[in-house]
């Protein structure tokens, strides 16, 4: 992204799977020869066009020294990469439990500090109560200091009915393989405390449907669509919830290339195994979403700037409502046709969560509890909302 800092202006990276901690800001005048570590250009190349640029003569030390730096932090496909890579996926195996890790960013670390927060965001909601009615929600998965609004839409509806249930929250995978769901034996830890991970059914998926999981998924380490479920979850309920969570690999290559996910990999075996789950254990189970909808704008490569609730928006949030109609009525094939238009340019992030929960429980209906669309940053746009479902 571009770099924050106006007196280090470039561009920003950083590894968006944590394998490596570090953060660069590359000059601009450096940018372009990033282009050049594609695994098919030489050094030869590079210093040509270093050369075209510069008209130095010199130039093996500014080589050696990006390519150190990029090596060196982890950014080359190489084996200072692989070994960071096993690093961390073998800390994340080792630990009993996955350890918050958005708290200290996302919301607040110290607990004191995070209940003022959390009735704030959730001022007045629990008075809102649906009774003993729902199968299920929907709630962002975006910064819930942006869209805590739409979060308390659909956590106001949950009284104390429900403490006792086990929670199948189904996350967005935004790193994880596709069509592939990430699962993980680990309870989530936040500053409330530990949940009580859903082992039995964890098992069964891992017997009933094994080419499609990914066990320990190191996706979980990291990855918020989950952990502010969860947050919210404790927050209604107390840290000791019942929960198996299963992050949602996007079923990218459906939209791209035609059909329904369950033609590719072993996704449908996964729907049928969880479906199983949810027509035997139904009055024991209870179906949350983290799901965000449209990513639009200058930070997610469109050519324009996305002001939320004006202009193209308007017509944004005319194409959300429609796929969200769909959601309502539990319509599946009629869902996932929208979400193929244009390869989907709306560029939800959530489609693989909803599409999995319409296909195991059918007969889910739902509410649109708020919709809403939130400037990111000054030229980008996300649109998100509660929904609340029925048998």
């Amino acid at each position: 992204m571009p770099s924050p800092a106006e007196d280090r202006p470039g561009l920003l990276i950083r590894d968006s799977f944590r394998f490596s901690d570090v953060i660069l800001i590359i000059p601009p005048a450096l940018v372009p020869l990033l282009e050049f570590f594609d695994g098919e250009h030489t050094e030869s190349d590079l210093r040509d066009a270093l050369f075209r640029a510069t008209g130095e003569l010199d130039l093996g030390p500014l080589i050696s020294h990006l390519t150190d730096t990029l090596s060196g932090s982890g950014f080359l496909e190489n084996e200072q990469l692989e070994r960071l890579k096993e690093a961390r996926h073998n800390e994340f195996a080792s630990m009993a439990v996955r350890e918050p890790s958005h708290a200290g960013s996302a919301y607040p670390a110290e607990l004191p500090e995070l209940q003022s927060t959390m009735k704030a965001w959730m001022d007045g909601a629990l008075s809102a109560h649906a009774g003993n009615t729902l199968a299920g929600i929907a709630a962002p998965h975006v910064s819930p200091c942006g869209g805590y609004e739409s979060y308390r839409s659909a956590y106001r509806l949950l009284g104390p009915e429900y403490k006792d249930r086990t929670f199948v929250v189904l996350g967005t995978s935004h790193y994880g393989e596709p069509n592939r769901f990430g699962i993980t034996r680990k309870p989530y830890s936040t500053p409330f405390g530990e949940t009580i991970p859903a082992t039995d059914l964890t098992e069964e998926l891992l017997r009933e449907a094994p080419e499609a999981i990914t066990v320990e998924d190191y996706c979980h380490s990291f990855e918020h669509s989950i952990e502010f479920q969860v947050l919210f979850l404790q927050w209604i309920f107390g840290p000791r919830i019942r929960v198996l969570p299963i992050l949602c690999g996007s079923f990218g290559e459906s939209v791209y290339h035609g059909g329904v996910p369950e033609n590719y990999g072993a996704v449908e075996r996964f729907l049928g195994a969880l479906g199983e789950i949810g027509a035997r254990e139904s009055d024991r189970l209870f179906w949350v979403l983290g799901i965000d909808m449209a990513h639009m704008g200058r930070r997610y490569g469109d050519e324009f700037t996305a002001v939320a609730n004006e202009d193209s928006m308007l017509a944004v949030a005319a194409r959300d409502r429609q796929r969200m109609d769909c959601v309502a009525a539990g319509n599946a094939a009629g869902f996932w046709q929208l979400v193929q238009e244009n390869r989907d340019d709306l560029k939800w992030c959530g489609s693989s969560p909803l599409y999995t929960f319409l296909k195991v429980l059918p007969q889910a209906r739902g509410s649109i509890e708020k919709y809403e669309q939130w400037n990111i940053d000054d030229s980008s746009v996300v649109t998100f909302a509660g929904l609340s479902f029925r048998p």
